[in-house]
């Protein structure tokens, strides 16, 4: 790799990250959760990168075998942690079942609407 090709990259680390930050600054706290869910939910792309590198190397050293293991880890608990975080955040939204009223409690309820006299 050239020295100027590394220098490239890592600028466009750095401005990416600022880039980053700026827009998550600018979210909304009602709004930081559904959006966070939905981008750890995307980083199934990352675990079905790694898992197509992993398979495509034919001798991995040890070293690209552990990072790659731990970014296939770390894809997955993003991906079932985004999921989970749905979840309970859509729960909020359920209606709450009906507590059930017992007969002695509801008098003259025949069961069909109507109240006998």
């Amino acid at each position: 790799m050239q020295s100027g090709s590394l220098l490239a990259n890592i600028a466009i680390l750095v401005l990416a990250g600022f880039v980053g930050f700026a827009v998550i600054s600018k979210v909304p706290n009602t709004l930081h959760t559904p959006l966070m869910s939905g981008t750890n939910a995307i980083h199934g792309i990352v675990l079905l990168g790694g898992l197509i590198v992993l398979g495509e190397l034919e001798n991995p050293s040890v070293l690209d075998a552990v990072i790659l293991v731990v970014a296939i880890a770390f894809g997955m608990i993003n991906v079932v942690g985004g999921f989970l975080v749905t979840d309970r955040m859509l729960g909020m939204f359920k209606a709450k079942p009906a507590e059930k009223v017992s007969a002695g409690e509801s008098e003259g309820a025949s069961g069909n609407g109507r109240v006998k006299r």
